[in-house]
């Protein structure tokens, strides 16, 4: 007993000497989405920020494939020596995992959890020919009319799709889904009439809804967005407990120093509060949120849970 005691202590003195050490190097940032795509935007913005706050450059490294789930693998597989970071989203943590039961990582077990960055809720919008003015109306309008309204999303079991399929399950309201190849296409014919209803991404959307060109009938954040003030959420519209957002985090290894861990934390949540920091995550419709390691992983648990429920329900599949 004693020796193995000895052999675990042994264990953890270069792990706490690395912790203290760190960063002596460059770390990298992997992204599981393109250069240019929302998610590489807000990664450059925060990891700029915190690379300044480490004093040490955080690199990005956009690995793509799979709908983000290689570059979520490449993060679980590296060393967990704090020199790896990896931004997770709700499609790589939840949404990936709740679809297939051969995913080649653990949403749960293969990573630390460091932060909530924050959460880009949609924007529910309808073309302005629609006779509905607010959430209630549209509801009752699709009640008479099950499955008369089109919506789009860029394609069966994305986050935007699942929204939706959460939102008829919770209000009985039934649509036809039209997958698109990309939001800003399906956005110009929402705009022309051609489709009558999107859950929306904020950036896009806003000038849109400013001009008058499609009307905001509510947000899916569980509170206001500073962005849209007068748009209410779809709780506050009589959607009791309905939440759906495209969250991003920070995640590290399975592993990594408790410490490393810690001190991103602390890091991230004053570039998070940074003014101009948030004032550039606002501008791409992310509503920072920074919180403890604990909540992110108990935020990752109950996005699994809500979105293969809603999956089941639907009967989506994934060819």
């Amino acid at each position: 007993m004693i020796v193995r005691l000895l052999v675990l202590l042994a264990s953890l003195v270069p792990l706490q000497a690395l912790a203290q050490s760190w960063p002596d190097k460059p770390v990298r940032f992997i992204v599981p989405f393109p250069p240019g795509s929302a998610a590489d935007a807000v990664a450059r913005i925060v990891g700029q920020s915190l690379g300044g706050q480490l004093g040490q450059q955080l690199v990005i490294d956009n690995r793509v494939g799979a709908s983000g789930n290689v570059g979520a693998l490449a993060v679980a597989r590296a060393a967990p020596d704090g020199y790896t970071l990896g931004l997770a989203t709700a499609s790589t943590h939840a949404v990936a995992v709740s679809l297939s039961a051969n995913l080649p990582y653990d949403p749960l077990k293969d990573f630390a959890p460091v932060s909530m960055i924050g959460s880009s809720p949609y924007v529910v919008v309808v073309y302005p020919g629609l006779p509905v003015k607010n959430l209630a109306e549209l509801v009752a309008f699709a009640k008479t009319k099950p499955r008369a309204l089109n919506y789009a999303s860029v394609g069966p079991a994305s986050l935007a799709n699942l929204s939706v399929e959460l939102f008829s399950s919770s209000t009985g309201a039934l649509f036809t889904h039209v997958p698109y190849r990309s939001s800003a296409q399906a956005l110009l014919d929402l705009i022309e009439g051609r489709i009558q209803l999107q859950f929306g991404t904020l950036g896009p959307s806003i000038a849109h809804i400013r001009d008058g060109k499609v009307r905001a009938l509510g947000v899916t954040a569980a509170k206001r967005v500073s962005s849209l003030p007068n748009v209410p959420t779809l709780i506050e519209a009589g959607v009791e407990g309905y939440e759906a957002s495209l969250w991003m985090a920070v995640v590290a290894p399975a592993g990594t120093p408790a410490g490393i861990v810690n001190r991103l934390n602390r890091e991230l949540t004053t570039v998070l509060q940074k003014e101009d920091v948030r004032a550039s995550l606002v501008a791409q419709g992310l509503e920072p949120d920074p919180g403890a390691p604990e909540e992110l992983r108990a935020r990752i648990r109950a996005d699994i849970q809500k979105w293969r429920d809603v999956i089941a329900k639907a009967g989506i599949r994934v060819e």
